[in-house]
C-alpha cells in the first residue's frame, strides 16, 4: 500500500462520497473507484457500503481506516523527526485556520511561507472554530477566534471589533425595525450578538433573522438592501465608506473578537512549525 492510497481512504471516509473526494484531491472519480476497490481487493474486505447518500465503513472497514490513520500519523512523525536533524527546513506543516482568517489574512502569510520555504508541505484544514476546537491535538497549529485553547500555548494575534451595517440609517430616535442577516460561525459570535441585541432592544428589533454559510454572502445580502448583518471589521472596514454602520458597545466596552494560534507544548521543537510562528507573531493583521 501506497502512502496517498491510505491518504485516499481517510479522505473518502471524511467527506462520504466518491464524487467529493475526486473533486477535493483533484483526480477524476473512476481513478478514485479504482483506487478504493485496490485497496478493498489487497485486504480482502469490503471497506464501504455504498448508500444513496454516503459511504459507510464496514467493521472491518473500521479497523482498516484506523490502520490507515496510524499509518499516516506515522509518516508525518519520521518526516518531522527527519526535518528536525537537517538544517535545511522541510518536513510537514499542519494547521487549522478560522475560516475567516483563512479568507482574509492566510493568503499574504502562506505565500510568504512557502517563498522562504518550498520544501515544507502544508497540510491546511478551514472551517469554524468550534469544530477546530474538537479535533485541534490533529494538528500542529491552531489559528482560531473566541476563546484561547485549554491546556495549549496561547499567543493573541489581534482583536476585531464588531460593527452592524445596513443600507438604511440607524435613527438617533425610534426603533430600528429590519431583518438581520448572519453567517454560520460558532457559538461564542452568536452569544456575543445577542447580547448586544437584547441591550438595545429598545432601539433596534430584528423583524426576522436569516442565516447564510458564508460571511461574504452575508455582506452581499446586505448591500443589496435585503437587512441589517453584524460583521468583524476585519473583513468590512471598506464598507464604512459607503454604508450606515454603528460599533457593538456592551457595558460601555467595544465587542470585539479575539483571535488566537494555539499549539502544543514542545512543538516549536520542529522547525517549519517554529519559523510559522514566528511569521505569525510579526505579521501586521490590520484592516485594510
Amino acid at each position: 500500500m501506497r502512502m496517498d492510497d491510505y491518504e485516499i481512504l481517510l479522505k473518502l471516509y471524511e467527506i462520504g462520497t466518491i464524487r467529493g473526494t475526486a473533486k477535493a484531491i483533484l483526480i477524476s472519480q473512476p481513478a478514485v473507484t479504482q483506487r478504493l476497490k485496490y485497496m478493498e481487493n489487497y485486504f480482502g474486505e469490503t471497506i464501504f457500503i455504498r448508500t444513496s447518500k454516503r459511504l459507510l465503513p464496514t467493521p472491518a472497514g473500521e479497523r482498516v481506516i484506523q490502520h490507515a490513520k496510524e499509518m499516516v500519523e506515522k509518516e508525518h512523525l519520521f518526516k518531522n523527526r527527519l526535518a528536525e536533524t537537517g538544517e535545511e527546513i522541510k518536513g510537514t506543516l499542519s494547521i487549522a485556520c478560522s475560516s475567516l482568517i483563512s479568507q482574509r489574512y492566510l493568503p499574504d502569510i502562506l505565500g510568504e511561507y512557502t517563498a522562504a520555504y518550498p520544501k515544507v508541505a502544508v497540510d491546511l484544514v478551514t472551517g469554524i472554530s468550534e469544530d477546530i476546537r474538537k479535533n485541534h491535538k490533529q494538528y500542529h497549529v491552531c489559528i482560531i477566534r473566541g476563546d484561547k485553547l485549554k491546556e495549549t500555548t496561547s499567543m493573541h494575534l489581534f482583536d476585531d471589533p464588531l460593527y452592524i451595517f445596513d443600507t438604511e440609517p440607524f435613527p438617533e430616535h425610534g426603533i430600528k425595525e429590519r431583518p438581520i442577516i448572519s453567517f454560520k460561525s460558532d457559538d461564542s459570535m452568536h452569544e456575543l450578538v445577542d447580547s448586544w441585541l437584547f441591550e438595545q432592544q429598545n432601539y433596534i428589533k430584528p423583524q426576522k433573522k436569516m442565516t447564510v454559510d458564508q460571511i461574504e454572502t452575508c455582506k452581499q445580502f446586505m448591500k443589496q438592501g435585503i437587512g441589517m448583518a453584524v460583521l468583524p471589521g476585519s473583513v468590512s472596514n471598506h464598507l464604512k465608506e459607503h454604508y450606515p454602520y454603528i460599533p457593538l458597545f456592551l457595558e460601555k466596552e467595544a465587542v470585539t473578537r479575539d483571535t488566537w494560534v494555539c499549539f502544543q507544548e514542545g512543538i516549536r521543537q520542529l522547525p517549519q512549525v517554529d519559523h510559522f510562528l514566528n511569521l505569525l507573531e510579526n505579521y501586521d493583521f490590520i484592516a485594510d
